[in-house]
Formats: structure tokens, C-alpha cells, sequence
């Protein structure tokens, strides 16, 4: 489904994929469905994340540099177009090969950004992988590993970071979308936390969150930030050194903002952080309107979502076709109240109409229908028409019925739905065997909605004409 863009991130990010003779077709084309999974929501670019994939063969490949793909579009195309190389599954080879691309510029990795490895393995390796796996992780490489196969669990927990309960997993290769949002969570605290990112976006606030760079006796925050149309309007806040979060508020809706943070140190030069945030569309309410519990004098009416910028709402009701309107009001703490004192069978129109703080009102109408008043078959008798057969009789009921329907659900032998005209008040039961017990059930036809039935139960003595219970 769709997801929302992580815009707030920066690291380079190396898949080590298995693409050895020991990974059949089928796995291969899963993994790569996986890596775009877990790529979808990042943005790629320079001051983003960048990522590259190196081949596990007999020799290590890289199949294209960090900087190469700078959009989603590309990237998941590069990653559709990787082919499967074959070979010998010689990891250890692999990992020496990432050590050296992860740190050249020559492959378009980047100095001073996180580093994550992400290795896709069926758990088999031909050559040693704890040397070079280890100087990748003192050189501050993050590394997450992902079993298909069954693989050695100790050697695989020691080669992963620490803890390996959130870098290592063991999955089957069909079932790769079940960690998908776990690991990108993961990969998440990795890259955001040497950056100035934004978390819990509203439409009118967000929290920053930066590293801890200064401390109250080394120097202070200055955080700048404006609308990225409107850069003139740009507002500047201090803050201590020793705070590393900071909540934006009074923001407008669906507007993208420019962020600055300058750490004022007195001891060390910091570079100024930036960031992009944009902040969500007005939630607006009500999104929808449900009318349930009809009867021929009133109706339940709920809606969605309840907001705190709401103070309270109005529901207008009146009858149509008509001018006739009449008003209740709710607090903005509930979301649902019952109409009564309506006419039966009768359509109205709702309109729900919420009262924000600011003033600002929104609202949306639904029709709701009354149903007709005493819609019950009433005085449900039997009479004895002879072996095996009863005759069925009822009163009509109120309303403009168009029709009733007759089940009957004998002991033995098929049960059976008769339907007659509203003109009709009575019909033959057959096939009624003596000694048994049988349900018959009228229900009055209408058109809007369904009518209320009455069931008797009637049992045939045996050699003797039938009886009512």
C-alpha cells in the first residue's frame, strides 16, 4: 500500500546479496522484491540515503555504485534489471570487496555518514567470514543479516551487530515482507540518529530530534525554519545545549518547511544540520456519517473522525422532500447521537456540521429512512385441513406491504419458503407426517426495509388431526 516518504534520513546503505549457484532462480527474484519493499518509502540523493548492491559469487561484484540511482523510480528499475551471477558462494571475498567500496569515494560512498550492510544469505558460505566481517564492524559499519536458509546460528548472531535479536533474522523466503517494516525500523535508528530528523508530523507541528553535539556548558542551539515557498518568513528559536528535541508548532497544514540547526559550540566547530519536513493535510471531520438502529421513530447518527480542534457539532435534520429543519448540538467529545421523535417511513436528510475552535466549519450530509410503523404480522393461527395438511392464517400487517413470505421448517423433510401477494392472508401446509413438531415462520414484504415475523411452533399428534402447541 501506499506509504510515506522517510525524507529524514542519511547513510549509505550496501546490500550483500547471495547470488551463487546455491540460490535457486525463485529465491533470487524474492530477494530482489524484498530489497524494493524495504528501499520504498527512503528518499535517494546526496544528502539522503544512497545505496549500492555487491554480488556473493565466486568474485565479488559490485553492481552499481552508491551514487549511480538518485530517485526511486531508477533505483527499483536497477534493482528489477539485477541478474543472478551464479558461481561459488565465497562471502568472506565479499565482505573484504564491501570493507573497500563502502569507504571510496571512487564506488560514490560518503565520508562521515552511517554505514549499513545488509546481507541477504541462504545461511552457506564456502570461505571464512569472521575476519572480514569483524573489521567491518570496528570501522562502524552497521550489520543486519537475513537468513533464508538454516544456516549456523552462532556463527551468524557473532557476525551481525549487537544484539543480534535486532540485527539477525531467520525467515523463509516467502515470508520476507513479515520483517520488512522491523528492519527498515532498525536501519531507521541507525541513519536518523546522526541527523536533524523530524517525528510525530501533524498537520500543524513535528518534534525535531538532533544528536547530542554540546551540553549546557559548551554552547547552545540556534534552530531556524520557514516555509520552503516562503523563505522570507523564516523564524528563528534558541535553544540550551542541552536539549536534543524541540516541538514546532502554530505550523500551517500540507506545507513543507526548511530546517536549520546551528550548534553554537565554544569548544568545537559543528557544521549546521538541515532539514525538509512537510507537515500533513487538516484532518477533517466528519470524514463520514452512518446512520444504524432505524425504527419508525428514530435513528442513530455517528461519524468520524472526533478531533480536538473540534469544540462541537450540529445535526441538522428535516424530511424530504420538505423545508422543515430541525437542530441538535453535541460536544465535541462524542461522535454519535439518536434522532427521535420522527414520522415513520420517512427519508431525511442528515448533515452533520463540526464547530472548530478556530472558528472554521465543516460538514456532511447522509439520508436516513424511518420504517414503517407496526410492520408485524400479527394473530398467526392453524386450522386442520386433513391428513398431513394444516392451513396457516394471519392478520395483515400495517403499511404497504408487497407481499409475505411463509417458511416452514419441518422435523422431517425439506424445509420450505412460500410467497404470496399482500392480498393473500392464509395458505396450505402439506407433507406435515403426524408425531412430528414443525416452526412456521410469515414475515410481511417491504420495500425499504424488512418487516417483523411471527413464528409459531405446531405440533401433529399422531393419527390425529394436527394441533397447535
Amino acid at each position: 500500500g501506499p506509504q510515506r516518504s522517510i525524507s529524514t534520513s542519511e547513510g549509505d546503505l550496501l546490500f550483500l546479496l547471495d547470488s551463487s549457484g546455491s540460490v535457486s532462480y525463485y529465491e533470487f527474484s524474492r530477494v530482489k522484491e524484498f530489497m524494493w519493499d524495504l528501499l520504498r518509502p527512503f528518499t535517494f540523493g546526496p544528502k539522503d540515503v544512497q545505496t549500492s548492491i555487491i554480488h556473493i559469487s565466486t568474485t565479488p561484484t559490485m553492481e552499481f555504485p552508491f551514487d549511480r540511482y538518485l530517485s526511486s523510480g531508477t533505483l527499483q528499475q536497477a534493482i528489477r534489471d539485477t541478474q543472478q551471477l551464479m558461481g561459488d558462494t565465497n562471502t568472506g571475498k565479499a565482505l573484504s570487496y564491501a570493507k573497500e567500496k563502502l569507504f571510496s569515494d571512487e564506488a560514490g560512498a560518503r565520508p562521515d555518514v552511517p554505514k549499513v550492510l545488509v546481507w541477504v544469505t541462504d545461511g552457506f558460505s564456502t570461505d571464512d567470514i569472521s575476519e572480514p566481517m569483524q573489521l567491518l564492524k570496528d570501522m562502524g559499519v552497521t550489520v543486519f543479516i537475513v537468513s533464508t536458509g538454516r544456516g549456523n546460528y552462532l556463527e551468524l548472531s557473532a557476525a551481525a551487530s549487537q544484539p543480534p535479536e535486532k540485527h539477525l533474522h531467520f525467515v523463509d523466503v516467502d515470508d520476507l515482507p513479515i520483517i520488512t517494516q522491523e528492519l527498515r525500523d532498525a536501519i531507521l535508528d541507525v541513519i536518523q540518529a546522526n541527523r536533524l530528523h523530524a517525528v510525530d508530523i501533524t498537520s500543524s507541528s513535528f518534534r525535531l530530534i538532533w544528536p547530542e553535539l554540546l551540553s549546557q556548558e559548551t554552547g547552545y542551539y540556534t534552530l531556524e525554519y520557514a516555509p520552503a515557498d516562503d523563505l522570507a518568513r523564516k523564524r528563528t528559536k534558541q535553544v540550551s545545549g542541552a536539549h536534543t528535541s524541540l516541538v514546532l508548532s502554530n505550523l500551517a497544514p500540507e506545507t513543507t518547511y526548511e530546517v536549520a540547526l546551528i550548534p553554537e559550540s565554544n569548544v568545537h566547530y559543528f557544521p549546521a544540520q538541515t532539514t525538509r519536513v512537510t507537515t500533513l493535510a487538516e484532518e477533517i471531520s466528519p470524514a463520514q456519517v452512518l446512520i444504524s438502529d432505524s425504527g419508525p421513530h428514530s435513528f442513530h447518527v455517528s461519524w468520524a473522525p472526533t478531533l480536538d480542534s473540534v469544540m462541537g457539532y450540529q445535526i441538522l435534520y428535516g424530511p424530504l422532500p420538505g423545508n422543515s429543519v430541525k437542530l441538535l448540538e453535541v460536544d465535541g467529545k462524542h461522535n454519535s447521537t439518536v434522532v427521535e421523535n420522527l414520522a415513520p417511513n420517512t427519508t431525511y436528510l442528515v448533515t452533520v456540521t463540526a464547530v472548530y475552535k478556530s472558528g472554521k466549519e465543516k460538514s456532511l450530509s447522509a439520508k436516513a429512512c424511518t420504517q414503517e410503523e407496526g410492520s408485524k404480522v400479527r394473530h398467526l393461527r392453524f386450522e386442520d385441513m386433513g391428513p398431513n395438511t394444516l392451513k396457516a392464517s394471519w392478520d395483515s400487517a400495517d403499511g404497504n406491504v408487497l407481499g409475505y413470505r411463509v417458511r416452514c421448517r419441518r422435523q422431517t423433510g425439506p424445509s420450505s419458503v412460500i410467497s404470496v401477494s399482500p392480498q393473500i392472508h392464509s395458505v396450505l401446509l402439506t407433507d406435515l407426517p403426524s408425531g412430528t413438531t414443525n416452526k412456521v415462520c410469515v414475515k410481511p414484504v417491504y420495500k425499504n426495509q424488512p418487516g417483523k415475523g411471527l413464528c409459531r411452533v405446531v405440533h401433529m399428534q399422531p393419527g390425529e388431526p394436527g394441533r397447535r402447541a
